[in-house]
């Protein structure tokens, strides 16, 4: 609901890099598990079972597609994201996906949007953003989102969701939700999409210059 996605692949489009939405590859896994009807409680069922998941990355016209299995999966329900944030707790699914984010991010230049990036993934990327927005401002920008497809759906348990998601992710045990020390918090708030692109792009092109000044 902070812009995460939509954001991460117009700044990876102005760079000519590749987006990699990790997201998207834990909710695959979580639509996965959902399939085979684990008991979400379970975490140790959760961890057999998602070790048979094939889970990969192409790349249409630009734009990255998570592949389940093979199959192009609808990711984005609520069911899905909030098994994903329940089974992304769980050590050996982050296991299962770490090694493919890594070798994306080692083979080529890419913007990677996730909830851990800066901490864990990718704990010596060359920038790190910590985007974030109220879970009001998320909420309604969700809500809006479900209602243009279509979807009868409601604010306050949106907000709540989100609000519970948010928590899990903070704390839980392997890899929290926090803010890397060397990363810069951008609250998009009260911006608009454009207005938080020039701003993650300001920022990238002054750390790669101070970078650049460092090396000469």
């Amino acid at each position: 609901g902070a812009g995460k996605s939509t954001i991460a692949r117009r700044v990876a489009k102005e760079l000519s890099f590749i987006y990699v939405d990790t997201g998207a590859m834990y909710r695959a896994m979580a639509l996965y598990l959902l399939h085979k009807n684990v008991d979400r409680t379970n975490t140790e069922q959760i961890g057999e079972v998602c070790q048979n998941a094939e889970i990969s990355i192409e790349y249409q016209n630009g734009e990255q597609i998570v592949l389940l299995n093979g199959v192009n999966a609808y990711l984005r329900t609520e069911e899905v994201g909030n098994m994903a944030s329940v089974s992304s707790a769980v050590p050996r699914v982050r296991e299962k996906l770490l090694s493919l984010q890594r070798k994306l991010a080692k083979d080529m230049s890419v913007v990677m949007d996730g909830r851990d990036i800066g901490t864990t993934i990718l704990p010596d990327a060359d920038v790190k953003i910590y985007l974030t927005a109220s879970s009001l401002t998320r909420a309604k920008r969700r809500y809006l989102e479900l209602q243009e497809k279509g979807t009868v759906c409601d604010l306050d348990n949106i907000q709540k969701d989100i609000e519970e998601r948010d928590q899990r992710d903070m704390n839980r045990e392997i890899s929290p939700l926090r803010q890397a020390e060397d990363a810069v918090l951008v609250d998009s708030s009260d911006l608009t999409i454009e207005q938080v692109v020039d701003r993650i792009l300001e920022i990238f092109r002054a750390r790669t210059e101070e970078g650049a000044s460092h090396e000469s």
